[in-house]
């Protein structure tokens, strides 16, 4: 499983066609403390950028956008009785959903993980 990251704080972990999709350790950080969350439902496409979720914090609400195009999978359905997984476990339990990708190689316009490392400590 291979994990890519956006300039927008987003993360997609891929294996084979499916990724999955959740907000970076640092997004989850600048929004604080996570009280909803809307998750994409299975079925829907999207095309790379489109909004696909909403996550709000007690500080803000963000769109979280789709790093790639494709159709969802799955949802994580658990995130609308417990928003604060996004907190606790952002890049694990926190996960958004699960997308088949139509075009991997728009992975090929993100950056890794010591790349996105890099990006962070430039903000």
């Amino acid at each position: 499983m291979t994990t890519y990251y956006t300039e927008d704080h987003e993360w997609i972990a891929v294996e084979g066609d499916i990724g999955t999709i959740g907000i970076t350790k640092y997004a989850a950080e600048q929004l604080g403390d996570v009280v909803f969350v809307e998750v994409p439902d299975v079925g829907a496409d999207f095309a790379k950028d489109d909004d696909m979720a909403v996550v709000e914090s007690v500080k803000a609400a963000s769109d979280v956008y789709a790093p790639v195009t494709g159709a969802v999978t799955a949802s994580n359905e658990a995130l609308a009785g417990a928003p604060e997984t996004v907190n606790q476990d952002p890049e694990g339990a926190g996960w958004f959903c699960k997308i088949q990708l139509s075009d991997a190689g728009q992975l090929s316009t993100m950056m890794d993980g010591a790349a996105y490392e890099t990006f962070c400590e430039g903000l």
